[in-house]
């Protein structure tokens, strides 16, 4: 899994960075408040955050509150030297509640714990995708300088978010829209996937996952001499498509 390390003490960030990857975790980033945390957490989209509670300009239990809002919503475990926060923290949908000096295995535990939740909420998004299928547009309309253009479903290779707009690649070129990924997501979940934060690629047109450098992967696009790039954070997740497909 991505996990992002919230701790304003540096020898802290260096133990749980180890922890991490000794448990066969990636850390994506680390930050020294909860502001950072915020940020980095829109930026990188970990799974998890290992948060530490008091800290400077925003402590953890705000941080965490704001992290509730957020959608993809990370898991949320507290790393603290205090346990007066336990009941709060629970309160506030924390997945776990660590006591420094950490231990490897409490760490081990909750992580999997963590792991055995997101198995269990991509089945139910699997069962929601089902029920909505029937009630998926089967064209994408684009405003174009030819006027509106309607470009099938079917015809699509995939779809890339660049800032405000969304590139739509079809077998007759590329067209621009006015939608977010995470609507086109939700609303074509049985026919794409997300392969990186800006891109979801069509099932139909995924020809292959290959892997280009040290972690690294890419997919080829079949009918195109195109290949996108593919997240860890989404490899895992693609993998099983793939083989369910």
């Amino acid at each position: 899994m991505d996990i992002l390390i919230c701790d304003d003490e540096p020898l802290a960030v260096e133990r749980l960075s180890r922890l991490v990857t000794q448990l066969g975790h990636q850390v994506v980033a680390t930050a020294h408040h909860g502001q950072q945390a915020i940020d980095y957490v829109q930026q990188y989209e970990p799974d998890v955050v290992l948060l530490d509670i008091h800290m400077p300009e925003m402590d953890g239990l705000t941080c965490a509150q704001h992290l509730n809002q957020m959608h993809p919503m990370p898991a949320v475990v507290f790393c603290t030297a205090y346990d007066e926060h336990a009941l709060t923290a629970i309160q506030s949908q924390a997945k776990g509640y660590l006591l420094k000096p950490i231990a490897k295995i409490e760490l081990e535990q909750v992580l999997d714990n963590v792991t055995k939740l997101t198995q269990a909420q991509l089945s139910q998004l699997e069962q929601k995708e089902n029920m909505e299928e029937k009630a998926q547009r089967q064209q994408i309309a684009a405003k174009t300088y030819r006027g509106l253009e309607l470009i099938p479903i079917e015809n699509i290779y995939y779809f890339l978010a660049d800032q405000k707009y969304v590139t739509v690649r079809h077998k007759n070129g590329s067209v621009l829209i006015d939608e977010t990924l995470k609507d086109l997501e939700q609303e074509f979940a049985s026919k794409f996937i997300r392969i990186h934060r800006n891109a979801l690629i069509a099932l139909n047109y995924l020809d292959g996952l290959e892997l280009v450098a040290s972690g690294q992967y890419q997919v080829r696009c079949r009918e195109l001499d195109e290949k996108l790039a593919v997240s860890r954070r989404h490899l895992p997740m693609l993998r099983e498509r793939i083989q369910n497909f």
